[in-house]
């Protein structure tokens, strides 16, 4: 073997490392296009409407995904692996049935999450912003319920049939158009225009979901209701681990923001929901690039424990040498970053920031385990470790905050990606009698340390000029070896890599 060979492993695994970052190209590329178009919404936003505007859009946000993941079920989720499954088997008339079907239950479920926040909204605009006056928008969002319920059965339509450039395409199209419906709401009416902006971004995404989803060729068939009811029952349960996780996820989620605003008042939270989405975009591409795909390969090969650990140490290697450069980027740039996302008001979000983004290495760490538990059929455990981190979260950050003030949130989330990322381990090697390689292991090492002392430096180095020379040296450091990795571990050259997630112009 030679010495590049030992240090990356044999053929084969250059292969798959090669797969993994064709399939994340197109995703890639069309998520890093949406973080440019998110920089010009959230900087108009912030603009528009300030940090108090910026925190009732959160509040609104997540109250639709709270009582959407409520009301959906979970078939976002399980109906990709039903639709993938169908479309392994090469049988149309099956795949046919479990879109059918699949359609028929998120028509289903989005008119329940319309109901539902019609015929609570007066409660639930008197928990989310202590008054009544929210309650008419709040009805109003129901609407955003329907729409995404049924953009989200074209997505697992697309997603399990593994039409990857359709959903780039769907991405991108999506943001172009949600972005430039929704600012003329915000220049012309101000935090006034958050839900029709809400409602016009739900509109476009569902229309051009269903323009793709339509594109997938299917044969014409007709499923009587009783047969359909049978095929729902699987998705149904199928999804109620998805459901159950992301509802504690959503109710963790939702609970922290109404703690926080009111602790800290409206412009206080907007400092939070600000410095959290910064924190969570970079993340978000990398995680979006390579998950895409990941987990119906997870699924298909639920049977084959020891392929399983191959698929899980590639996915977190990849991740963490394609997340690690990026956090270590944004934890420098913070104070620059903020300002350019947002506006100088927001500049008390610093420190904070900087905290999220040393906790996402831990949800980069933790995130190809979670898959694992799903791909086996492991629902309960996968529900109640979800549950367990969720209540966590809730406490770590009342008690946090209670200590440090609002930077203490920040540290809530390094404590909880901690316990995250431990649990997750401890259930994989439970689950498949092993985990994290050596690799695997020095790589999280390594990234921890780094990641660690460029947070000291930044955080606590008084000398500024000093300060800033060791970080851009430790950050373009970190660039080179872990590009240089992705190199050897693909065996492609650096035009090749560029070229894949379309950085340059494929050569003749």
């Amino acid at each position: 073997m030679t010495a590049p060979e030992a240090a990356t492993g044999p053929a084969p695994a250059a292969g798959r490392f090669r797969e993994i970052l064709k399939s994340s190209s197109l995703i890639g590329a069309a998520s890093l296009f949406n973080i440019l178009i998110g920089m010009v919404r959230t900087k108009a936003v912030a603009l528009l409407l300030g940090p108090s505007g910026v925190g009732l859009l959160g509040l609104f946000a997540q109250l639709i995904t709270l009582v959407g993941t409520l009301t959906g079920l979970g078939i976002g989720n399980s109906g990709v692996r039903q639709v993938a499954e169908a479309a392994a088997g090469d049988d149309e008339l099956k795949l046919a049935r479990t879109v059918i079907t699949l359609r028929r239950v998120a028509w289903l479920t989005g008119l329940v999450g319309f109901l539902a926040l019609a015929a609570f909204s007066l409660p639930l605009s008197r928990v989310s912003f202590g008054t009544p006056r929210y309650a008419g928008s709040v009805a109003a969002l129901g609407l955003t319920l329907w729409a995404g319920s049924l953009a989200a059965a074209q997505g697992s339509l697309l997603t399990g049939t593994r039409r990857i450039a359709d959903l780039a395409r769907i991405s991108v199209l999506g943001s172009l158009a949600g972005t430039a419906l929704s600012l003329p709401c915000y220049y012309f009416w101000g935090t006034d225009g958050i839900v029709p902006s809400l409602l016009l971004f739900a509109a476009a995404n569902l229309a051009i979901s269903w323009y793709y989803a339509r594109r997938v060729p299917l044969p014409r068939i007709e499923l009587p209701w009783r047969e359909s009811c049978g095929e729902a029952r699987r998705l149904v349960l199928l999804g109620a681990s998805f459901m159950g996780a992301g509802l504690a996820g959503s109710a963790a989620t939702y609970l922290i923001q109404v703690l926080l605003s009111r602790a800290f008042g409206m412009a206080g939270f907007g400092i939070y929901q600000a410095a959290l989405s910064l924190s969570g975009i970079l993340i978000g591409f990398v995680l979006s690039a390579l998950g895409t795909d990941y987990y119906p390969r997870l699924s298909a090969a639920a049977h084959d424990d020891k392929r399983i650990v191959e698929m899980v140490n590639e996915q977190c290697q990849v991740a963490l040498l394609l997340a690690l450069p990026a956090l270590s980027l944004l934890l420098v740039a913070a104070p620059l970053v903020l300002r350019l996302f947002y506006s100088a008001s927001f500049s008390g979000a610093t420190q904070l920031l900087r905290w999220f983004i040393l906790s996402m290495l831990g949800r980069v760490l933790s995130w190809p385990l979670g898959y694992v538990l799903l791909a086996k059929g492991q629902g309960r455990s996968y529900l109640g470790s979800e549950i367990a981190v969720d209540v966590l979260q809730v406490g770590l950050v009342y008690g946090c905050t209670r200590l440090w003030g609002l930077d203490g949130a920040g540290v809530a989330f390094v404590l909880l990606y901690l316990f995250h990322v431990s649990l997750m381990l401890w259930l994989t090697r439970r689950c498949l009698g092993g985990a994290w390689d050596q690799r695997t292991r020095q790589f999280a090492l390594v990234g921890t340390v780094t990641l660690g002392l460029l947070f000291a430096n930044c955080s606590f180095n008084d000398n500024e000029p000093v300060g800033w020379l060791l970080s851009l040296l430790v950050t373009g450091t970190v660039f080179l070896v872990c590009f240089r990795l992705i190199s050897r571990m693909s065996d492609l050259g650096v035009r090749r890599i560029l070229e894949k997630f379309r950085l340059l112009p494929r050569s003749a």
